[in-house]
C-alpha cells in the first residue's frame, strides 16, 4: 500500500502543499545582496571605476568613453535603418506604379478585344505557321494571361514559385536615448562630474581602492548616501549638505559657482540592468503551474 504522508504520497490528484513548494509555487522573495548593486562610482555600461565621468540630467553616470561610444553607435544605427526605411518606401512606389501600369494595360486589351474584334495571327509560338491563319482574340488574350498567371503564381510546393514575407521596416526614432534610463539623450546634455578624494590620513589603510569624500561635511561617501552634483560646476555633495546648504546659498561650497534649484542633479544608485536598484531591493518572482494544474484561477502576486 502507498504510503500517506504528505510528503511522499505522490498518487493524488491534485498537488500537495509539500509538492508545490517543490515546484517552486507562489511568490518568491529575496532581498539583493552587495554583488547586485552597482557602486555609486562604477559607470552604468562597463561596470568599471569611473573614468573622465559623464552624468546625463537624470544622474547616471557614465565613462566619457563608453557613452560617446554608445551614441555613435546609436546614430550608425539610427542611419543603418533610416537607409533600409527610404529604400523600403522607394521599392513599394515602385511597385504601386507598376500596379498602375499593369491596371491600365489590361484595361487597354480589354477595350481592343471589345472594339476590334480578332486579331490576325500566322505564327504560333514554336514559329510554324498557323493552318487557319487567324486566332480569336480571345484565344490570344487567354494564352498571355495565363503566361502571366504562370509567372506570378505563389506556389508553397514549388521551390522556385513559393512566396516570400516581406519584412515591414518602420521609420526610426532619430533621437538618441540613455541606455540606462531609455529617456531621450543628446550629447550636449551630458555633463563632467567630479568626486573629492579623501586625503592620506582620513583614508583608512585596509582599502587601496580609491575613496571619496563630501566637501561640506568630509564623510565618506558610499552606496548607502544619497549623492546630489552640480550641473554647472561638476562637484558632488551628500544629500543632506545638498538640501542644508546649496539648496538656501544657489552657490557651489568648493569654487563658488552660482547654481539654481534644477542645476542640482541627484545621482542615481545601486542599481545595473540586471538588478533591481534605490529602494527597489526585494527580487520577486511568481511561477504559475498552470491550467491543467488546477491553478489555473490563481491570481500572480501583486508587484512591489
Amino acid at each position: 500500500m502507498p504510503q500517506r504522508h504528505s510528503k511522499n504520497n505522490n498518487d493524488l490528484a491534485y498537488f500537495t502543499y509539500e509538492e508545490k513548494r517543490k515546484l517552486g509555487y507562489g511568490t518568491q522573495r529575496e532581498r539583493l545582496g552587495k554583488d547586485s548593486i552597482k557602486p555609486f562610482d562604477a559607470c552604468c555600461l562597463c561596470l568599471k571605476p569611473l573614468i573622465d565621468p559623464l552624468a546625463c540630467p537624470k544622474g547616471h553616470t557614465f565613462c566619457k568613453e563608453c557613452i560617446l561610444e554608445c551614441l555613435l553607435a546609436q546614430k550608425k544605427d539610427i542611419k543603418r535603418k533610416l537607409i533600409a526605411h527610404d529604400s523600403q518606401k522607394k521599392q513599394e512606389k515602385e511597385e504601386e506604379e507598376e500596379k498602375l501600369m499593369l491596371q491600365k494595360s489590361k484595361e487597354l486589351d480589354a477595350f481592343d478585344q471589345q472594339n476590334h474584334g480578332a486579331v490576325p495571327q500566322y505564327l504560333d509560338r514554336s514559329g510554324s505557321q498557323d493552318k487557319n491563319g487567324f486566332h480569336g482574340a480571345n484565344s490570344v488574350k487567354t494564352t498571355s494571361f495565363e503566361e502571366e498567371a504562370l509567372r506570378t503564381m505563389k506556389a508553397f510546393w514549388l521551390p522556385s514559385a513559393t512566396p516570400e514575407s516581406t519584412i515591414k521596416v518602420d521609420a526610426p526614432s532619430t533621437d538618441t536615448v540613455c541606455p540606462e534610463g531609455q529617456e531621450k539623450l543628446r550629447m550636449k546634455a551630458l555633463f563632467p562630474i567630479s568626486f573629492t578624494e579623501e586625503n592620506a590620513d582620513q583614508k583608512s589603510k585596509k582599502s587601496a581602492e580609491k575613496s571619496y569624500m563630501c566637501p561640506s561635511c568630509k564623510s565618506t561617501l558610499t552606496n548607502t548616501m544619497s549623492l546630489v552634483a552640480i550641473s554647472t560646476c561638476g562637484h558632488v555633495f551628500c544629500k543632506k549638505c545638498s538640501d542644508k546648504f546649496l539648496a538656501t546659498d544657489k552657490v557651489c561650497l568648493m569654487c563658488s559657482k552660482p547654481c539654481k534649484e534644477r542645476n542640482l542633479i541627484p545621482l542615481e544608485k545601486g542599481g545595473t540592468g540586471f538588478a533591481a536598484h534605490d529602494d527597489r531591493l526585494e527580487a520577486k518572482n511568481f511561477k504559475h503551474l498552470g491550467s491543467g494544474s488546477g491553478l489555473g484561477l490563481v491570481r500572480p502576486a501583486p508587484k512591489a
